[in-house]
């Protein structure tokens, strides 16, 4: 059996939002190389931008350098790295003491997915008209609502709704999250910072991702409706098309 072969295509944004005075996300990608993550940092002064921007530096550099061999492994030992980049510096400087960032990403093998995550950054996927949330938040009220200990409406009005339970840089080790899956042609991932999916639900994020438009249009749209939505927090979102 000849499996036909898939290509993608990628675009990304990233915005300060209405409220924030800085944006403490980062994303990068490369499309040659499969791969593609957002970062959502964390920290008093510029430490959350120093965290994000140093994940996604590290986790870029060592994915595009990478030898043929298991994409799970490489993309695990790239976010170990970034752990240990953000963790190092933290200890080298009070003022940096304590920070750390979400990290979601995807890599794509030829029709083969792996996504992984370590906070509330989140991946979905749109296919054939239906929008998943792929990714599990690490986040405290996310974690009570799939124990049965809090339900959904009580998670968006808590305030504690900020608190992560896992991020990378504020401990020596750090695991994420891996789930695999098949692409198809047709698929359409989404990889964003909370700062979207605080303000669009995923009724709306469906109606804005279920369509043909330049994916370059499509993250304006989605960053567009963040921000009229309350634009409270920084917003960034990459998306990834299978044809």
């Amino acid at each position: 059996m000849v499996t036909a072969q898939v290509h993608y295509s990628a675009a990304a944004i990233t915005n300060r939002g209405r409220k924030r005075p800085t944006n403490e996300d980062a994303f990068g990608y490369s499309v040659e190389h499969g791969i593609y993550v957002v970062c959502d940092g964390m920290g008093g002064a510029a430490a959350g931008e120093i965290a994000s921007s140093l994940a996604v530096d590290e986790v870029m550099r060592l994915m595009t350098a990478r030898a043929a061999g298991p994409a799970e492994a490489a993309a695990l030992r790239a976010i170990q790295s970034a752990n240990a980049a953000i963790h190092c510096r933290a200890r080298r400087s009070a003022r940096l003491s304590g920070m750390g960032t979400t990290l979601v990403s995807l890599v794509a093998d030829e029709q083969r997915v792996w996504v992984l995550n370590v906070g509330d950054s989140r991946c979905y996927r749109l296919r054939a008209g239906e929008l998943e949330q792929v990714t599990l938040d690490h986040s405290l009220v996310e974690e009570q609502v799939r124990m049965g200990q809090m339900t959904s409406d009580e998670a968006l009005r808590s305030p504690l709704r900020n608190v992560i339970t896992r991020a990378l840089g504020t401990q020596p080790e750090v695991t994420a999250d891996v789930f695999v899956m098949d692409a198809e042609p047709g698929d359409l991932f989404l990889l964003c910072s909370d700062g979207l999916t605080r303000e669009v639900d995923d009724a709306h994020l469906l109606r804005l991702m279920d369509s043909e438009r330049p994916l370059d249009e499509l993250c304006q749209s989605l960053v567009c409706a963040a921000n009229k939505c309350g634009g409270r927090d920084n917003i960034t979102c990459v998306l990834v098309r299978v044809a």
